[in-house]
């Protein structure tokens, strides 16, 4: 069953977050914590895809089309504030994944940032952080070797491969490391604390 309304108003949610994220680029002003106006616009994303996902269930790509899937995919990814969510969601996902109605690398991205989250090693290491020598690099993984077999396995380029991507990435983006990072480690505990992402 198509639901190309709810497909439309998907993709239109995820356009202004990508919207709001280059402006935040040019006023140089992405990487200084989670900023407010970004929490916000993702929190109440959160929300309305979450009130879409109660009438129609998962936005799988045999309900609202590709492109509207990895929009719904993106809002979850970055609805980091709402961790009962994500994890809602990631079972979702699960389900989709295995009837072929969604993408296997969302999945792993999206489990990935749940496990950085709750603390635990991340199966194919697809989010990375700066570390206390401000460099980019991968959140803590379970074994390299293992982690580059799982992104072979769905069609993910090595680990080595995509940490000098990102390191690129956020070259391009004028991102820099924090200029404390005890300070921003103990602001990023803190805020999962208060989000519910660990007791």
């Amino acid at each position: 069953m198509s639901h190309n309304h709810f497909a439309e108003r998907i993709i239109e949610l995820k356009n202004e977050d990508l919207e709001l994220r280059d402006q935040l680029i040019k006023r140089g002003e992405l990487g200084e914590g989670y900023h407010k106006e970004m929490e916000q616009l993702h929190n109440r994303n959160a929300k309305k895809l979450n009130d879409i996902m109660d009438i129609i269930g998962y936005p799988g790509i045999d309900k609202v089309g590709k492109e509207a899937s990895e929009a719904a995919w993106l809002i979850i990814q970055h609805a980091i504030g709402q961790p009962e969510l994500m994890r809602k969601c990631v079972r979702l996902l699960k389900d989709a994944v295995n009837e072929q109605k969604a993408d296997p690398k969302n999945l792993a991205y999206l489990s990935d940032r749940i496990a950085v989250f709750e603390g635990k090693p991340q199966l194919y290491g697809t989010q990375f952080d700066w570390n206390e020598n401000g460099e980019m690099v991968p959140n803590f993984v379970d074994n390299i070797t293992k982690v580059n077999e799982r992104r072979k396995s769905i069609g993910l380029n090595t680990l080595e491969e995509q940490t000098a991507i990102i390191r690129e990435q956020v070259k391009r983006e004028n991102q820099s490391p924090p200029e404390d990072f005890s300070k921003r480690k103990n602001e990023v505990e803190a805020w999962k604390k208060k989000v519910g992402w660990i007791k």
